[in-house]
């Protein structure tokens, strides 16, 4: 995948050809840098299971393929100058990625759903991460579902474009929503006319990666704040930043299937957001203020161990509250 970015990269340098306004090769160099990257995750993130290790070597592995498929067949039609998604021509590019396509997409979903179960049903990692890998991997998995709403979005309306080569492409289905092709973002090509279920596929897609890296900085700070050496405090604010981004997910979807653009976004969608980071804030105040007051409290602070079943240097190694040495001096 990373390879193909690379090589797309130099497309964009060496190739004058362009598809609805932008260079042919923008597109793979996008879906290629993104796989990559949800790939390398994965990777790790299988090799930290602890039950069912074969059974996820496995499901990598046929993610890898799939995965492979899915962003060949996009460089397959760039190289070819043609569009990849929605392109119902009857021509043999055409219908070699339609193929592709619906033997790729699927799996990918189903994959990343069991991958998700793996990650519930055990271990991985302390609490943080674990609640960060579980909430990334739900909603990599809702991000999936919305990439394949697409196909039936509210922008799905017959209509030619004209590709590459001059010549004209029969499309049905969109990725904007009331606009179906858009009038696009640099480099993101999302939709300034309509809504783009893009928006919320990516940011679905890479809620791993904010959350994994939310657990990191938390556990880098935990060195200087003691209050967050406690890796049940660091979980709970995992957690609220997932419900957070889980928010901010849910919001981005319902303002594109409204068809509205997310460079404008309406007054519904700021309420909607202002409620997200509101909640979010609050929960996680709520969290910082309960374990900063936790650890300053001598009982509390205590380490695990050291009330019960604890030595007495007093009473000798022996004494144990209510035990036999009880009361001897």
């Amino acid at each position: 995948m990373f390879t193909l970015t690379l090589v797309s990269a130099v497309g964009l340098f060496v190739d004058d050809r362009l598809l609805m306004g932008e260079s042919v090769w923008v597109k793979p160099l996008k879906f290629g840098f993104a796989m990559g990257v949800y790939g390398l995750t994965l990777a790790w993130l299988l090799s930290k299971l602890s039950k069912g290790r074969r059974f996820g070597w496995w499901l990598g592995t046929f993610f890898a393929v799939a995965g492979l498929l899915d962003v060949g067949a996009v460089a397959y039609a760039a190289a070819h100058g043609t569009v990849s998604h929605f392109n119902s021509n009857a021509e043999p590019v055409a219908q070699t990625v339609r193929t592709v396509f619906s033997i790729g997409v699927g799996p990918l979903l189903l994959i990343t759903l069991l991958i998700a179960v793996l990650v519930l049903i055990q271990r991985t990692g302390d609490r943080a991460m674990a609640r960060a890998l579980r909430a990334g991997l739900g909603l990599a998995s809702a991000s999936m579902v919305v990439a394949l709403w697409l196909s039936n979005s509210s922008g799905a309306t017959p209509r030619t474009v004209t590709d590459a080569n001059g010549n004209t492409v029969s499309m049905n289905g969109g990725h904007g929503i009331g606009d179906p092709d858009g009038n696009g973002m640099f480099l993101t090509n999302w939709s300034t006319t309509g809504g783009d279920l893009r928006v919320p596929h990516f940011v679905g897609l890479h809620a791993i990666q904010v959350l994994l890296l939310i657990t990191a900085i938390l556990g880098v700070l935990a060195a200087s704040h003691s209050w967050l050496r406690d890796e049940r405090v660091r979980a709970r604010l995992v957690g609220v930043a997932g419900l957070g981004y889980t928010g901010v997910f849910a919001v981005l979807t319902w303002q594109a299937k409204r068809g509205i653009p997310v460079t404008r976004l309406d007054q519904q969608t700021l309420i909607a957001f202002a409620g997200v980071a509101a909640f979010t804030l609050v929960t996680a105040a709520a969290v910082v203020v309960t374990a900063r007051r936790r650890s300053a409290s001598p009982t509390d602070a205590m380490p695990a161990g050291s009330q019960t079943g604890s030595v007495d240097p007093a009473r000798g190694s022996g004494s144990c509250p209510g035990g036999p040495l009880a009361g001897r001096p």
